[in-house]
């Protein structure tokens, strides 16, 4: 029993480090994506204060241009944590259901030591109420 609890205890563990896992790489995509919004933003700024939005353009702003590779580069990582997050659900899933089966085992040896133990009482009541009744004829 006591081995048990530790293999729940560890499994448990084991869940709650994988839901993390996916929070944090969910969180890291998000921030990823909001910085990409607010550069796209900002090339759409510099565009219109230089009038120009052909990236080919000889006069075309240097920012602009350097803001679109650094928001390439932030949707390239995110779409790389997207393959993560999706192992990390998996895993997450996997340790899940090991935490599952043993949770029913736990349940099915509780619920066998309940009928065991109520079999046990009704034992001892029925010893009690037959030595009751041997009394009363002997009385």
């Amino acid at each position: 029993m006591k081995s048990r609890d530790t293999l729940l205890r560890l499994k448990r563990f084991h869940v709650d480090e994988k839901r993390r896992q996916v929070v944090q790489i969910e969180t890291m995509i998000a921030e990823f994506e909001r910085m990409a919004g607010d550069l796209d933003r900002e090339i759409l700024q510099e565009q219109e204060k230089a009038g120009i939005h052909d990236i080919a353009h000889y006069a075309y702003p240097t920012y602009a241009k350097a803001a679109m590779t650094r928001r390439d580069n932030l949707k390239r990582s995110a779409d790389e944590l997207a393959g993560q997050l999706t192992d990390a659900q998996d895993a997450l899933a996997e340790a899940f259901e090991e935490l599952k089966k043993i949770e029913l085992l736990e349940e099915r040896d509780v619920a066998r030591e309940r009928v065991a133990e109520a079999a046990r009482d009704q034992s001892e009541m029925d010893r009690i109420g037959l030595a009751g009744t041997g009394e009363m004829r002997a009385g």
